[in-house]
């Protein structure tokens, strides 16, 4: 899916596609805030102009479809995204935009294609300014550290995941996926920042596969081991997925890849609203059914993401830290009801009150949550 005038110095900053989400009425609006009404056809973006620094957006879906709103630096980087706006619901989405130059914001009815996209003009100086006490260079950079960690570890087990896959020793594929799945998951939003369809050639969904389109990734190969068997293409396709990965790898430990604190504060909202989105319902893992493997990595990068900022939180808002860590004692404590093993029961066996449940406790963190990246940018 899902920002600021934090910024590192003497590094070309690539911010993550790490929204944060905040769901306020229209009377909640800040003076300042650049109001935004999506229709399904339509995306009316109130100023068209901003200043270096944070923008602040509150983006209304008066459409029938659900939408979000993206705002895209050349060669179509993306900014700053929210996703999963419902229609009726007004969302926040806090962009870091510390140079000046032309921007283009965008809104997709349906969560697909280009949208409808108009020019967003940035002025004022850059912005590359001291830190608080040198907590936002903390955590930028131990934010940086955790996703390289992910990446590693997800190179390595993906390794051993196609050996299996190319070796046609299925079981052993299928023990293999969803924990290959999990070190993607916790750090996904760092793959949907980078252009070239990088995170949808790792895990798009079939339903959301393009007519003429090839379908590549961690839910094609899912299906050829649950479903329909392995396929004449399947190997070439278990190749793909490991070229995919060596390009995330090469592109988060290249030295001009750094990380905004503002948007890994969104991002912990952003890993959660994908857990509402497909985990809870069991679209995302729809032929293994191991979506309590990628709900779990959900959460865990969700964790770490507060965890990096959390000096700045506790700077700023200290009793909102200590709330957050009760919600994520309570998700956790809900979640450990279905471990089995070293992972989890399948997700065809949870019932719909047990579903239910876990929904709950994730709306609660997700309150919680919603208020971070407001604090970490000092709003």
């Amino acid at each position: 899916m899902r920002h600021t005038t934090f910024a590192l110095a003497a590094v070309a900053v690539l911010p993550l596609a790490l929204a944060g989400c905040t769901e306020k009425s229209s009377s909640e609006t800040s003076a300042g805030d650049i109001a935004v009404t999506a229709t399904d056809s339509s995306c009316d973006v109130a100023s068209t102009e901003g200043a270096t620094g944070n923008s602040t957006f509150q983006i209304t879906n008066n459409g029938s479809k659900v939408t979000e709103f993206y705002v895209y630096g050349e060669g179509d980087r993306v900014m700053g995204e929210i996703e999963n706006i419902g229609p009726g619901l007004t969302r926040q989405l806090i962009v870091a935009l510390p140079d000046p130059g032309t921007y283009q914001t965008a809104c997709k009815a349906g969560m697909v294609g280009d949208g409808v996209r108009a020019d967003f003009v940035v002025s004022g100086e850059a912005i590359r300014q001291a830190d608080n006490d040198g907590l936002v260079e903390e955590a930028a950079s131990g934010y940086k550290r955790y996703v390289v960690s992910q990446v590693d570890a997800l190179q390595e087990t993906a390794a051993t995941f196609v050996t299996a896959v190319k070796a046609g020793d299925i079981e052993s594929a299928k023990a293999q996926f969803p924990i290959v799945r999990s070190y993607y998951e916790r750090i996904e939003p760092v793959a949907e920042a980078f252009p070239d369809d990088l995170d949808p050639r790792l895990d798009l969904r079939e339903p959301d596969v393009e007519p003429g389109d090839t379908w590549t990734g961690f839910h094609r190969i899912e299906k050829d081991l649950w479903t329909q068997r392995l396929q004449p293409d399947t190997n070439a396709m278990a190749d793909q997925l490991e070229a995919d990965i060596s390009e995330l790898a090469d592109k988060v430990k290249a030295d001009d890849f750094a990380v905004d604190p503002i948007q890994v504060a969104g991002g912990a909202q952003g890993l959660l609203d994908e857990v509402a989105k497909t985990k809870i319902s069991g679209e995302e893992d729809f032929f293994s059914h191991t979506d309590l493997w990628d709900f779990q990595a959900n959460v865990d990068g969700s964790q770490a993401a507060i965890a990096a900022v959390r000096p700045i939180i506790d700077q700023n808002n200290a009793e909102l830290g200590t709330a957050v860590d009760a919600r994520f004692a309570e998700l956790d404590a809900e979640l450990a009801k279905y471990r089995s093993g070293d992972g989890f029961v399948f997700y065809d066996t949870v019932t719909e009150p047990q579903r239910q449940e876990l929904s709950n406790k994730i709306d609660a963190l997700s309150a919680e949550v919603s208020q971070v990246q407001g604090v970490v940018a000092g709003q």
